[in-house]
């Protein structure tokens, strides 16, 4: 059985930084990405990260501030985020893909997290 489980997020200020966790279970993927929704939102991709070559890929609203890495010791994917925003608030879920695509930000993915709540005060 393939499970993905999230760890991290909680209510922090405005400049704190937090870090997520997710542990694949199961198999190895081709590649693992974080997305977010707000509330009255639609989900929005975040970071990805390509598993076999380390490459990653980012939001344009998180670049600078969110780094996405992995462990495949542990077979777990982080993404820290530093200088975190009110705008930042949001449910944040990983995900992983089985199939190889050029982009990673709307192709469809195959796994999901639970999702971990991440609110940022003012």
């Amino acid at each position: 059985q393939v499970q993905l489980v999230q760890s991290g997020g909680g209510l922090v200020q405005a400049g704190d930084s937090l870090r997520l966790s997710c542990v694949a279970s199961g198999r190895v993927f081709y590649a693992m990405a974080w997305f977010r929704q707000a509330l009255g939102k639609d989900r929005e991709f975040v970071a990805s990260i390509r598993w076999s070559s380390g490459s990653t890929s980012y939001a344009d609203s998180v670049k600078g501030r969110f780094t996405i890495s992995r462990d495949n010791a542990k077979n777990t994917v982080y993404l820290q985020m530093n200088s975190l925003k009110p705008e930042d608030t949001a449910d944040y879920y990983c995900a992983a893909r089985n199939v190889f695509s050029v982009r990673l930000d709307t192709v469809d993915y195959d796994y999901w997290g639970r999702g971990t709540q991440v609110t940022v005060s003012s």
